[in-house]
């Protein structure tokens, strides 16, 4: 196992590009690394949209952000990753009024038990397939606006997991969550797949200008975990924030890096941590494992 937390002191992104003209979707952008990462990209004149799921939290950040930054064209637009109806939805009104899409982070996860309304697990649901299919709905404007970039947001974690086909395939215990431990490892498994997602999602991606990068941004204090509930994993939780957690502008850091670093288009499908290339374990970059995980995905969307 090499999986890891990082440090308070992850490197800033001294990058100093701008982004007038550009257009970029950041998902769970109303609160931690997500909001931090919005704010930036604002900062440097990007039109931004908060894709969020609360309405009220969402327009609240969309103006905070404006206030802050002094750039009016944050937007927020409802985005529900626990519901295809929703993500459809979303994808077709962002096509129909927004002309340019350039950069699409995959930030919003969770750590909550249930279904989607799918009937899939609700993390699996939200943390892979629903940003898989929002990026295969969103995919050809990319590569319009090209060049252009996909940012899946993963964790250390996914050194944890695994992937299980027949888990997957036949719906059962897709982390419904009956304990915390569960719940983590369900979270793990979402992971990985986030990474072998865009390790086969640059293969299908070479040849046009649109490149995509996965990453750890840091061990961050956020709401994600905010239904872990024993004792034991609060214990865990606090210890973890104390020592180890970052604050959102600084977990941010390795999300802007993907984002707006130069000269990274070769390492299109690769994994990053700390501003830094990281070579993961060989199930995460196993080619076989990734093409049947999106095989299977497409099939969870209605896609195949």
């Amino acid at each position: 196992m090499t999986a890891h937390y990082e440090s308070k002191e992850l490197k800033t992104f001294t990058g100093t590009s701008k982004l007038y003209g550009k257009t970029v979707i950041v998902t769970g952008g109303n609160t931690g690394i997500g909001k931090a990462t919005a704010a930036e990209l604002a900062v440097r004149g990007a039109r931004v949209i908060l894709a969020c799921r609360s309405k009220q939290r969402g327009e609240a950040a969309a103006q905070e952000i404006r206030t802050e930054t002094g750039n009016d064209a944050v937007i927020f637009m409802q985005l529900d990753l626990a519901s295809q109806k929703s993500i459809r939805s979303f994808a077709e009104t962002f096509l129909k009024v927004e002309p340019r899409l350039d950069l699409l982070i995959n930030n919003a996860a969770l750590a909550a038990p249930g279904r989607t309304e799918d009937g899939l697990g609700m993390i699996l649901g939200v943390n892979h397939i629903g940003p898989f299919l929002l990026t295969s709905l969103l995919l050809e404007r990319l590569k319009e606006c090209g060049p252009s970039r996909v940012v899946n947001v993963s964790s250390c974690g996914h050194d944890l997991g695994t992937i299980d086909f027949d888990c997957i395939n036949t719906h059962k215990k897709l982390a419904l969550g009956s304990s915390d431990v569960d719940l983590f490892r369900a979270y793990a498994n979402s992971k990985l797949c986030n990474v072998l997602f865009t390790h086969e999602l640059a293969k299908r991606l070479e040849g046009t200008n649109v490149t995509c990068y996965s990453l750890h941004p840091g061990s961050v204090r956020s709401e994600l975990a905010r239904d872990i509930n024993e004792w034991h994993m609060r214990i865990i939780k606090a210890i973890i924030s104390k020592f180890w957690a970052t604050d959102p502008v600084s977990g941010a850091q390795t999300t802007l890096y993907g984002a707006l670093q130069e000269n990274i288009e070769h390492l299109s499908g690769r994994y990053f941590s700390d501003s830094q290339l990281v070579q993961v374990k060989p199930e995460a970059r196993d080619d076989g494992i990734a093409k049947k995980l999106w095989d299977i995905s497409e099939k969870l969307c209605g896609m195949a």
